[in-house]
């Protein structure tokens, strides 16, 4: 999968990264569940082999940025870039159709899994804990549950640091993916029987959800603009699916949590933000191709189309369906449908 593009047109100066075929991978999951139509194999067998070829055994770390002659730029990636790939390769364990695969991901994600402990990054914390915590569905490795654990315990260490009436924070910053640390809290909460990651993890999700809806009721994700702001409100710009998506994710994940209707009504604001209702009343995405712009500037749609985009859509969508078919209620007439594998392509 390319990185980015110029418009629609694949731009190949920026190559590959980890991220994203992690991400394609995640969708690729997802769409092995009930009434989906699967991707094609040799699609799924390709991102998951773009991971494998990613893990770096010297550095026991997972390389991040490829360039398009498929030279790796760095012998190490992020630290985010590591816990997303552990997100992926976690949820893949379960949900792989392939057997073969399904052992491949439990094999390598136990064999990267050591090196989160020594990391700084609140995100790849809890990138980590979502993968740990599809991870722990399928598979009774009573050993990863320390580590679980440890990374729940640093995020409620950053929260109780920072945290005030009015600023119910993990950080004094807001930055991107904001939702995955609240998701990643819900989730863990739950599936451990913690009542206080999962009551810290919806009571910093309600936060972030205020900020992010304006006063005219539409989701407003939080602006690149403001990331090295410090307990301020957030900037209204630049937008980016990524938010939406990890939004969408986080409220889904609350609902099942403590069956709130409000939630529903919060993750189908944050999807209609792609469809239009947004700051410039600009869809994002084109139904039919598929592909999504990058996001909203001050002014304008930015009309690039990079491989981040397409897929965190494609993710809400799946995601959407399957709370719809789990919760028995039914979405607004052909607001979820699209075909996926025209847009990975």
């Amino acid at each position: 999968m390319f990185q980015h593009a110029v418009h629609s047109v694949p731009d190949r100066s920026h190559g590959y990264c980890v991220d994203d075929n992690a991400r394609a991978l995640l969708l690729a999951c997802a769409l092995n569940g009930p009434g989906e139509q699967p991707l094609d194999d040799t699609l799924t067998a390709r991102f998951a082999a773009f991971v494998q070829h990613a893990w770096n055994p010297d550095t026991r770390r997972f390389r991040n940025f490829m360039s398009f002659e498929r030279r790796w730029l760095e012998p190490s990636g992020s630290e985010d870039s590591h816990g997303r790939t552990l997100w992926a390769l976690g949820t893949c364990v379960g949900k792989d159709a392939s057997p073969s695969r399904r052992r491949w991901a439990r094999e390598l994600f136990a064999e990267a899994l050591p090196a989160v402990e020594s990391f700084r990054s609140p995100r790849a914390w809890a990138f980590t804990l979502l993968g740990l915590d599809a991870y722990r569905e399928v598979v009774a490795d009573t050993g990863t549950d320390r580590l679980r654990e440890v990374l729940a315990e640093r995020l409620m260490a950053l929260l109780r640091a920072v945290e005030t009436p009015d600023w119910v924070w993990f950080e004094e910053g807001l930055a991107y993916d904001n939702a995955r640390l609240c998701q990643a809290l819900i989730v863990t909460g739950s599936a451990s029987g913690t009542t206080a990651w999962l009551e810290a993890g919806l009571r910093t999700l309600r936060w972030l959800t205020g900020l992010q809806t304006t006063p005219a009721g539409h989701f407003r994700p939080v602006g690149t603009d403001g990331f090295g702001d410090r307990l301020k409100p957030p900037r209204a710009f630049d937008q980016q699916p990524l938010e939406a998506a990890a939004a969408i994710s986080a409220c889904l994940a609350a609902w099942r949590a403590d069956g709130d209707p409000a939630w529903t009504v919060e993750a189908h604001r944050a999807l209609a933000w792609f469809q239009g209702a947004n700051d410039l009343t600009t869809p994002l995405v084109d139904p039919a191709t598929g592909s999504t712009r990058d996001g909203l500037h001050e002014d304008r749609p930015n009309e690039n189309r990079g491989g981040e985009s397409v897929v965190s859509y494609l993710l809400c969508l799946a995601e959407m369906r399957r709370h719809h078919r789990h919760s028995g209620t039914a979405p607004a007439q052909g607001s979820l449908h699209l075909e996926s594998c025209h847009a990975v392509r």
